[in-house]
């Protein structure tokens, strides 16, 4: 008889691989991969150690948070209802100069519990003392795509140190964590950042095996001033100097021309769409259609928690989806199930992870979320995936496994003191504000 370390069963199951629902199904789980997912009744003679029976519940991958900085949860509720460039100079970059370490840790154990207790198992962040972050990583359970941020603004010595501070990290923490983290380079933008660093980042992204993760195309401001500057847009010119190499993963991608789409499809950018913060600041959204009619791999994020102001995928995908068929005007612009693939397969080959995660598949790590779905808002059940997208929320998800250990189940969190990090949070943000 085999012998596995988890057992779920009695659940539909979503595997996201490009087959259709599974009822009345299990996974099985051993040494922190899946080993078998299908009907039930063909794993009637698996043991288990824990045994997880999920009647009413679905099963489907750890929702991918493709962009955010998960830090700033200390900073949500602080800078509201301004433009970006405000938003950026008068209040977010004056408070991270007087970031600590510990306030990073503080504030990206914060944003773990959130991401737990919603559903994601995996994001990826750029910020600043991301060995913070990569620590709350390994202490949560979760799995992080993780960059040291770099800026330059002018300011040649400063792009230095960061990108020596970036390649430092890459080094040192990729692999982290059981290999729960990977490691990326974190340029900010290509106006905060001047074509010779651009240049030094994509060639040490290269030399390391790592990806590149920055923003891009986010404001029509910086569009036009950008294109006076250097008489291209923001992708040209990184086209130009062959920054768009390797893996690239791009956030916001709002303003694009024709010219600038063609190339990410032709360089195989993966780009991640950010619907809520781009709304929030009024910056406009990316063209999913056109992008995806170009073959462009798209992933979902949430941003940080200061322009969003959640964490919470399931409430990201919900108006993924609705501001798409809005600007379209056009209801079928952006159906449940692609959204779904956003946020979990196209979430995975985003971050250069779809062979270990992303899908439901025999082989693959073992992250899994279980959805409740015994709840008023999402009876009765017609259209299992419209449910997830237009009717579930955070609080929804009962179980979450991220490589093969449970995190959270019946909404009880194994790994992290929920009390204690909310607490710590709340003193470590009013002491930022008082420095």
């Amino acid at each position: 008889m085999e012998k596995a370390d988890i057992l779920i069963h009695g659940c539909a199951i979503l595997p996201m691989n490009g087959e259709g629902l599974i009822e009345d199904g299990a996974i099985t789980i051993k040494n922190g991969r899946i080993t078998f997912v299908g009907k039930y009744t063909s794993a009637t003679n698996i043991e288990a150690e824990i045994k997880i029976n999920a009647k009413g519940k679905v099963a489907m991958p750890g929702l991918i948070n493709c962009h955010t900085h998960v830090p700033m949860t200390l900073f949500r509720g602080i800078a509201e209802d301004q433009p970006l460039d405000a938003w950026l100079k008068k209040t977010i970059w004056p408070l991270e100069a007087k970031l600590k370490s510990e306030d990073v840790y503080a504030g990206a154990l914060l944003g773990c519990l959130e991401m737990i207790k919603s559903g994601t198992t995996c994001f990826a962040d750029m910020y600043f003392h991301e060995d913070m972050v990569a620590k709350a990583v390994e202490e949560s359970g979760l799995r992080g795509a993780l960059a040291e941020g770099i800026i330059e603004a002018g300011n040649k010595a400063l792009g230095e140190r960061m990108l020596r501070e970036s390649v430092n990290f890459a080094k040192s923490f990729h692999g982290y964590a059981n290999r729960r983290v990977s490691a990326m380079l974190g340029p900010h933008a290509v106006y905060s950042c001047s074509p010779d660093l651009l240049a030094k980042i994509s060639e040490r992204a290269s030399e390391l095996n790592v990806g590149v993760h920055l923003h891009l195309a986010e404001t029509q401001t910086m569009f036009r001033a950008f294109g006076k500057k250097y008489g291209s847009s923001e992708v040209e010119f990184l086209d130009k100097i062959d920054f768009l190499k390797g893996h690239v993963l791009a956030a916001h991608c709002i303003n694009l021309s024709k010219k600038d789409m063609r190339i990410l499809s032709k360089r195989r950018v993966n780009v991640v769409y950010v619907p809520v913060a781009n709304m929030k600041l009024g910056l406009g959204t990316a063209k999913i259609k056109d992008l995806t009619d170009l073959g462009i791999n798209i992933g979902l994020g949430t941003d940080g928690p200061a322009s969003n102001n959640t964490l919470d995928m399931l409430e990201t995908m919900k108006i993924a989806a609705l501001l798409q068929k809005l600007i379209h005007q056009n209801p079928v612009a952006l159906p449940a199930y692609e959204v779904l693939k956003m946020a979990t397969i196209n979430g995975a080959k985003a971050l250069g992870l779809e062979e270990k995660i992303g899908s439901l598949e025999a082989g693959k790590r073992a992250d899994i979320i279980l959805i409740d779905f015994s709840k008023p808002h999402l009876k009765p059940l017609h259209n299992i995936y419209a449910s997830i997208i237009y009717s579930a929320c955070g609080g929804d998800v009962d179980t979450v496994i991220a490589d093969g250990k449970i995190l959270m189940k019946k909404r009880q969190v194994k790994t992290l003191d929920e009390q204690v990090i909310m607490e710590k949070a709340e003193k470590t943000a009013l002491d930022l504000l008082s420095r």
